[in-house]
């Protein structure tokens, strides 16, 4: 063997580079034209945040899933593409203003959101639950035994932690304002930091 004769892998270096470039063009023409050709159900991006990355999706009704990164993103995707449709593409530009609003979110300059909110992962007590959760003022929290109550059931204080749990939407839907009677900020979709960061952020 020559041992001055370039390696395979030094050899197909070019080759890799140009394949990347292209599938990059490939993608971007297939997210571009999928969305206005009807072809594209869920589109998805990823963020940078405080709180780790987070994968955004959305349906054209709206905001379909925020997933942390310990819930493995590849396995979210799978569900979507189960639950909703395989029609599902990372496709950042229908998610421009998710994007935006997260950023601003996240720099202190956005207390609510504004965005249409797609809830067809939740149902029942989970959905009715869900829907009193933005009551809950940004900067304030409240028990889950107060948001049962609000949900029309003050007895199913445990239904309410797992609805908080299995929120498709958290965040934009603010699960994390739900906190124990006793004034400890209890368990979290994102884990506990992330519920604790995102709660010194709107204390702020």
């Amino acid at each position: 063997m020559n041992r001055t004769s370039p390696s395979d892998a030094e050899l197909l270096a070019p080759l890799a580079t140009t394949d990347a470039a292209t599938l990059a063009r490939l993608h971007a023409r297939l997210s571009g034209e999928a969305g206005p050709a009807g072809l594209l159900d869920v589109a998805y991006t990823t963020i940078d945040s405080p709180v780790g990355e987070l994968l955004l999706a959305a349906t054209e009704r709206g905001l379909v899933r925020v997933a942390y990164a310990r819930e493995d993103h590849a396995a979210v995707l799978a569900k979507l593409a189960d639950k909703v449709s395989p029609r599902i593409l990372r496709a950042p530009r229908r998610l421009e203003t998710v994007v935006r609003q997260f950023d601003e979110y996240f720099s202190g300059r956005r207390k609510s959101f504004d965005l249409d909110v797609d809830l067809q992962l939740a149902s029942g007590f989970r959905r009715e639950v869900l829907a009193h959760l933005n009551d809950i003022d940004y900067g304030h929290t409240a028990s889950y035994a107060v948001v049962a109550a609000l949900a029309g059931n003050p007895g199913a204080v445990r239904a309410v932690g797992t609805a908080c749990g299995k929120n498709p939407v958290p965040v934009v839907v603010p699960c994390h304002r739900v906190v124990r009677s006793d004034g400890s900020e209890g368990g979290y979709v994102g884990g506990p930091v992330a519920k604790h960061t995102l709660l010194t952020l709107e204390a702020a």
